[in-house]
């Protein structure tokens, strides 16, 4: 495959492929892009366009259900927990 890295010491994290390489080859190219590489593409030595993998996903914050319970119910102590509530159902049927 076609996949060099480029000499230019601006862009030493880049790799060029031909777009013969993205035609016959996307596999492996899907797969640097998947690993965050960014590729050039080429037609006859001249770059055309660039590919970039898309931006990381921003993290979504998590609720915080242990302070929502404090909220609700204060310090109050459940008479039975959850397990054997659920030990109790199994124990029904």
């Amino acid at each position: 495959m076609g996949v060099h890295p480029v000499s230019d010491a601006n862009l030493d994290h880049m790799k060029q492929a031909s777009v013969r390489d993205l035609r016959y080859q996307f596999p492996r190219l899907e797969a640097l892009l998947r690993a965050g590489e960014e590729i050039e593409i080429t037609k006859r030595r001249r770059v055309i366009a660039r590919l970039v993998p898309p931006a990381a996903p921003a993290a979504v914050a998590k609720p915080d259900f242990a302070g929502r319970m404090r909220f609700i119910f204060g310090r109050k102590q459940m008479p039975v927990t959850a397990a054997e509530m659920i030990a109790d159902d199994r124990d029904r049927y």
